[in-house]
């Protein structure tokens, strides 16, 4: 077991951690609108072309482009109408040399036409006739065949996070069901004589379970399942056995409070306790945090939070959203940023990364990011907050003034 606070980087705890975690294999197969934000579980190829057929891309006349060749406005193309393209099935129309049949947006091209010409550049002559004033291209205001997506090309790799347009690009090719990773079940066990659950009446000296909910619905928003598995006493023996309950039906188990420093903590050891390899980590190089435990019992990820609110939230969007992801072998880009203009100073330590909730406004032309100060214990520091803004290891603050990347809650 590592020693207590031989603290680590973020980067050297995360590569410890992703070291012993592999997929979970269960999956199951959804309906399509069932699937957002659910990770595929293995590639999905299309069956079909995508458009099936040549569309048009404009109101217009499906025409044969070389009968619109050198079209002007003092020189016309005159072509004769052969009739309207139905919407929704095959044209029976064919056009001919000299020819032009009315198409509409989503149209299929009729026979003999190679390109659409614009309504806009058109006018009647007479019922029958109309005059073409600028020529097009072959496949111009056309979407051709397959153009989207062919048959047997690959759409979303294993891994994928499907998004609202992924979902329409599949029913598009007629997929309504897909294979995607299961939930990983995360168990959350709160800890602490003081903590009682949040709708008891509060008597001095105890707070309301705030970690339990906040780390449930960040377990949400990160794919998973939460399980609330309750509130255990400062007593090694019986936080032991909530701790052993609570992870025997889990991928994940999240225990809060019980990570710093004191005569009674006894986290450390019932993590430790629950199998190899064990603790890998027990303090990051991060504020708010540091006290952090990181572990593994058996294949299965558990993780000691800060009791204090805020420094719960920041551990578990560096470590244990990283996990699921894991967990699900998720392909993810990096949580979303913003760039803008801090205003205050934010004062750090060098040798710890500082993460500093900010508030977002746009002010004369430019977004400002205005620390939100509090101490980690205080919810309401974060709830103010769009984003954190990270304070590098080597720096010891920032100034008002400096471009900073803000990452968004």
């Amino acid at each position: 077991m590592p020693d207590l606070f031989q603290v680590v980087t973020v980067a050297e705890a995360n590569a410890r951690l992703c070291a012993h975690i592999a997929p979970i294999p269960r999956r199951e197969s959804l309906p399509l609108h069932e699937a957002l934000d659910r990770v595929l579980a293995e590639e999905l190829r299309s069956p079909v072309d995508l458009p099936a057929f040549p569309r048009s891309t404009v109101d217009g006349f499906a025409v044969r482009a070389a009968d619109t060749y050198g079209a002007s406005e003092s020189l016309p193309a005159y072509l004769t109408l052969c009739g309207e393209v139905p919407m929704g099935r095959a044209s029976e129309l064919t056009v001919g040399p000299g020819q032009a049949a009315l198409i509409h947006t989503g149209g299929m091209l009729p026979s003999g036409s190679d390109s659409v010409v614009m309504v806009e550049n058109t006018q009647h002559l007479d019922p029958t006739t109309i005059e073409v004033v600028r020529p097009v291209a072959v496949g111009e205001n056309v979407i051709p065949v397959g153009e989207d997506v062919s048959r047997g090309d690959l759409l979303f790799p294993r891994g994928h996070r499907l998004r609202p347009q992924d979902l329409g690009g599949l029913a598009g090719v007629g997929i309504v069901r897909v294979p995607v990773v299961a939930r990983p079940r995360v168990a959350i066990l709160a800890s602490g004589d003081e903590v009682v659950p949040a709708d008891a009446d509060v008597a001095p000296g105890q707070v309301r379970d705030i970690n339990s909910y906040t780390i449930a619905a960040l377990v949400r928003r990160a794919g998973g399942e939460p399980v609330l598995c309750g509130i255990a006493p400062d007593d090694p023996a019986i936080l032991d056995r909530m701790a052993r309950s609570a992870l025997e039906d889990a991928d994940l188990l999240v225990l809060s409070a019980g990570s710093s420093v004191s005569a009674r903590d006894h986290t450390v050891s019932v993590i430790e306790a629950l199998g190899a390899p064990g603790v890998l980590v027990h303090g990051v190089a991060i504020h708010p945090g540091k006290p952090t435990i990181i572990a593994v019992a058996g294949e299965r990820p558990v993780f000691g939070l800060p009791g204090n609110p805020v420094s719960a939230i920041i551990a578990f969007g560096l470590f244990v959203a990283p996990a699921l992801r894991w967990l699900q072998g998720a392909r993810e880009a990096d949580p979303p940023t913003v760039q803008a203009v801090l205003t205050l100073n934010i004062a750090s330590k060098p040798g710890r990364e500082d993460f500093v909730p900010v508030r977002l406004e746009r002010r004369d032309g430019a977004l400002r990011a205005e620390p939100v100060f509090g101490k980690s214990n205080l919810i309401y520091t974060l709830a103010h907050a769009d984003g954190l803004v990270r304070v590098p290891l080597d720096l010891s603050g920032l100034y008002a003034g400096s471009p900073v990347e803000v990452t968004l809650f």
